[in-house]
């Protein structure tokens, strides 16, 4: 994939500049929090090793819009250890900093044989029908994301399951890996159940948090999500992450909602 088939086109030394395919749905000028979740990850997914190990749990707070602008993305090892280590990264726009991620990494080992993640039988992609996006949303990162819905809808209000598969690469010349495609669409939790109408209500999520059992598999991920809003203006959605043999991880987002 390349040129404008990607979400960011590598700029050398750690920049990367945004494509519009990242422009987010409510705010024009700038993205959705998809596609820098997922660059993230990338630069975590970088540090070096030294042993056979794997992201366990990765937290994305969001500090700020990420703008249509060129972004610098570092990565290092915040507390080293034999068995477990603490990864931060950090994606900045100029001097200002927009997201930092921590990740948790811990050392594989085989426990195949008491293995017990749950299952579940979802339909396959193609049997379902596309997903239609509300009235007012600008396209963008849902338009480089093909979405197929399972139940409910993205254009319907409540919890919803879709499937979500990137039409894009998310940088240019690369192949995504497992880890970030399922970060493109994690961050998409409370849109799919989102219950308010977007033209006069905030629903924004200040931080990611996904907690992985296992890598996923294909390029199609499916994310079953809904949304509880309290009564003073925070909510939080929660997701359950998954491929065509089942899920993979879960998802929560907290939420500021008012009125626009």
């Amino acid at each position: 994939m390349t040129g404008e088939n990607a979400f960011y086109l590598p700029r050398g030394e750690g920049r990367y500049q945004p494509t519009r395919h990242t422009a987010g749905p409510w705010t024009e000028g700038a993205q959705h929090f998809g596609p820098p979740s997922a660059l993230l990850v990338r630069a975590l997914e970088a540090v070096p090793l030294e042993r056979a190990s794997r992201l366990a749990r990765v937290t994305v707070e969001i500090l700020g819009p990420a703008p249509l602008t060129a972004l610098t993305v570092r990565a290092r090892v915040e507390r080293p250890g034999r068995s477990v280590e603490l990864l931060v990264a950090e994606l900045a726009s100029g001097t200002r900093t927009v997201a930092r991620a921590s990740a948790w990494r811990v050392a594989t080992s085989d426990t195949a044989e008491i293995a017990n993640l749950p299952s579940g039988d979802w339909p396959k992609p193609e049997d379902c029908p596309e997903a239609r996006w509300p009235e007012g949303w600008l396209p963008g990162f849902l338009e480089a994301v093909e979405w197929r819905s399972v139940s409910g809808g993205l254009a319907q209000p409540g919890p919803a399951s879709v499937w979500g598969r990137q039409r894009v690469a998310l940088v240019d010349g690369e192949e995504p890996t497992p880890l970030q495609r399922l970060f493109a669409v994690a961050d998409c939790g409370n849109g799919a159940s989102n219950f308010l109408d977007a033209r006069t209500w905030w629903f924004i999520n200040s931080e990611l948090t996904v907690h992985l059992h296992r890598l996923p598999r294909g390029e199609w991920i499916g994310l079953d999500a809904a949304t509880a809003v309290g009564p003073d203006g925070i909510g939080t959605a929660t997701s359950t992450l998954r491929d065509s043999e089942g899920p993979v991880a879960t998802g929560a987002q907290a939420l500021l909602v008012r009125p626009r």
